[in-house]
């Protein structure tokens, strides 16, 4: 099989059906997506679309054999947070349940860490349920230091759900001064 990742800029042919396919898919098989059940695919059409029009929003997208399968969204500070514009989040990083281990996961976080660093970002922040082990264990492996837990991060299946909150230093802070 063929993986690939890729910036996505505006949607083309298949590409936001497959799109919303592959968040229903990964929704479906408890990846979160803050949703326990697909929305209808109007929803997340106008989710996706949205995020395009967002200038603080960078979507990478994986393919594999040229099917859109996974997301990641690198989200930069807005003007008025000033005194953390040297921060960047991620999220919405997923990749449907069909075509994981291919490494489309890494391959989508390097692609925001390199976006990242591009655009002088000495930060990253994410958020991950704490039911999401194999993420977790990839953002560990990829450097991201856990500096707290929610112990109410989400409510899932009538019961409370913890989350683990990361960020990685892309540079040292004091090059910012």
């Amino acid at each position: 099989m063929n993986a690939r990742v890729e910036r996505m800029t505006e949607f083309r042919h298949a590409d936001l059906n497959e799109l919303v396919q592959a968040t229903e898919d990964a929704i479906r098989d408890g990846i979160g997506f803050n949703w326990m059940v697909p929305p209808g695919k109007d929803v997340l059409e106008t989710y996706w679309k949205g995020v395009l029009v967002v200038p603080e929003r960078v979507l990478f997208v994986g393919r594999i054999d040229g099917t859109l399968a996974a997301s990641i969204q690198l989200v930069k500070p807005g003007a008025s947070k000033e005194t953390s514009s040297f921060a960047a989040s991620l999220e919405a990083h997923f990749v449907a349940p069909w075509a994981r281990g291919h490494g489309l996961a890494k391959n989508l976080l390097d692609s925001a860490e390199r976006e990242a660093r591009s655009q002088g970002f000495s930060v990253l922040k994410l958020s991950v349920r704490q039911t999401q082990e194999a993420a977790i264990q990839l953002y560990e492996e990829s450097g991201y230091t856990c500096w707290g837990v929610l112990p109410t991060y989400e409510f899932v299946n009538a019961k409370m759900i913890a989350g683990k909150f990361y960020y990685k230093n892309l540079e040292p802070i004091t090059t910012l001064v």
